[in-house]
């Protein structure tokens, strides 16, 4: 399944295991369910383990084309605008895939007498361009103690005390318009645009109960929520 012209072996066994990992979870079945349908060149399943291979490999897709490292199977335009697809629901489909990973490959190796949890965390996501970035703002570090520049990466994940799956995520840009730094993109109300536009400047507790309600729809199961918090105490029943 690789597209680069090198024969490494590292590089065949990759390409092996991602085409195994799709098999057996059904990614592209699942990629169809959440929006992501493609009518004619290049398919989804091509494309995508390409993408998911590039985390194994010594350079990035635009150095590959600079160093002329691929094949010519697909332009650079297909590439990002896969990526940037706004009918692809990437909430529900991280979320339902992370489900499926816990139910068929780590539940069954999980003792019974081991607690499950979901865990809540949300770390700085710094952009140098971010005039051009849309909703960029100044957000706080908690780490430096100081207001930078980008986003709050906000992240649900399940445990079970030996393995760490993420589940989902929320880029989190400011509740407050004059932090707002990058540009502010109009969308119709109904489009998932709009959706994620709205989530990003939602106050974090708001968009935690979402994903946990999301995980929850998709089939997850965990007796605790594990978060660090200081503001004050809210109740809450799913």
């Amino acid at each position: 399944m690789s597209i680069l012209s090198s024969n490494h072996p590292v590089e065949n066994q990759v390409a092996n295991s991602i085409s195994r990992f799709l098999s057996d979870f059904q990614v592209i079945r699942l990629f169809r369910a959440c929006g992501c349908v493609k009518t004619k060149g290049i398919s989804v399943e091509f494309l995508f383990a390409y993408i998911l291979g590039n985390a194994f490999r010594s350079s990035s897709f635009y150095m590959q084309q600079r160093m002329q490292e691929l094949r010519g199977c697909f332009s650079k335009n297909t590439y990002y605008r896969f990526l940037a697809n706004p009918h692809v629901n990437w909430l529900h489909f991280t979320t339902r895939l992370a489900v499926r990973i816990i139910e068929q490959f780590l539940k069954p190796l999980t003792s019974e007498n081991r607690r499950e949890c979901f865990v809540i965390d949300d770390s700085l996501y710094e952009r140098a361009g971010y005039k051009r970035t849309e909703l960029a703002a100044r957000v706080f570090d908690h780490v430096s103690m100081r207001y930078k520049k980008g986003f709050r990466l906000l992240t649900l994940g399940w445990t079970d005390g030996a393995s760490f799956l993420p589940v989902n995520s929320v880029l989190l840009s400011s509740t407050k318009d004059e932090n707002i730094l990058g540009k502010r993109c109009s969308f119709d109300h109904r489009t998932l645009s709009h959706k994620r536009q709205e989530m990003a400047c939602e106050k974090a507790t708001t968009v935690m109960i979402h994903l946990l309600k999301e995980a929850l729809d998709a089939g997850a199961s965990a007796r605790y929520v594990l978060f660090d918090y200081n503001g004050p105490l809210v109740k809450t029943t799913f």
